[in-house]
């Protein structure tokens, strides 16, 4: 069984930040046919379902539809999302039962000064609903030096909305029960012109999750942004026949090895961080 799979219910974004990579594919939105498909089709292979790839899910409209539906069949789901439409949908994804919100708080930092105090005020109160409710909030600081007075002021500000522990842990900062602090840095994406990274890869993609794009291009990890390593359709194919297929196995073994059978896996930068051996 995968750890996650991500499934991109919608390749739109209301925000165009400087550390996404994007895509070149035409947008789209997945049906509430589409994405019953793919749960059925991923019973059995994992519990928890990632709302991610490219785009912002909180932009789709049937996106509380599809978190009752994903409960109602069993599975955890979990949304990574910019926090700008936090204030108008916060109170639906709630009540629809999530299960966990990653707050991309380094989407934010090319606002202005107001815009900013506005933007960390309405996260703080989204995730005080929903952490009483038992939903687990990370919000994610992934721009290391990049902006530091924005980062303190917003955490100065959590620390003056929420009572805690404030203790560190592996990833950044534990505030309470369910609640995080996590730090992380801007990391390069894997792209066909980019540089080869190295002789040396290894990745966990397809070892412990896969991506499911919002046509249903099945990719190998939730980096591959334009569905370059295609290895299927789940709207037309069983999982474990995409996952058992020649270029799938083939990926599998490269990494066992620490090299890439893919060309866009030799350009992954990110990939590097898991390619030095312990």
């Amino acid at each position: 069984m995968y750890s996650r799979v991500y499934v991109e219910i919608t390749n739109v974004c209301n925000m165009n930040c400087s550390f996404c990579h994007g895509h070149s594919r035409n947008a789209r939105f997945m049906s509430d046919d589409e994405f019953n498909l793919i749960l059925d089709r991923l019973s059995g292979q994992t519990e928890y379902i990632y709302y991610h790839l490219m785009g912002e899910p909180l932009l789709h409209p049937l996106l509380p539809v599809f978190l009752k539906t994903a409960k109602n069949k069993g599975f955890r789901s979990m949304i990574t999302t910019n926090g700008t439409l936090l204030n108008k949908c916060g109170d639906a994804i709630i009540q629809a039962g999530i299960h966990k919100v990653n707050i991309s708080v380094h989407s934010f930092e090319d606002s202005d000064t107001d815009g900013y105090k506005k933007y960390i005020d309405e996260i703080a109160d989204f995730a005080k609903k929903a952490n009483d409710t038992g939903t687990i909030i990370v919000f994610r600081f992934w721009n290391n030096g990049i902006d530091e007075d924005k980062n303190s002021f917003a955490l100065n500000y959590l620390r003056t909305k929420f009572e805690g522990e404030w203790a560190e842990n592996s990833k950044g900062l534990r505030i309470r029960n369910k609640m995080f602090i996590e730090y992380g840095e801007i990391f390069g994406w894997p792209d066909k012109n980019a540089d080869i990274q190295g002789d040396e890869v290894f990745c966990y993609g397809l070892r412990d999750h896969f991506g499911i794009l919002c046509d249903g291009t099945v990719v190998p990890c939730c980096l591959d942004s334009d569905g370059v390593i295609n290895l299927g359709n789940i709207f037309e194919s069983e999982v474990d026949s995409i996952l058992s297929s020649e270029r799938a196995t083939t990926m599998k073994k490269a990494f066992d090895c620490r090299t890439a059978s893919e060309e866009l896996c030799r350009r992954c930068a990110y990939a590097q961080r898991f390619s030095v051996k312990k």
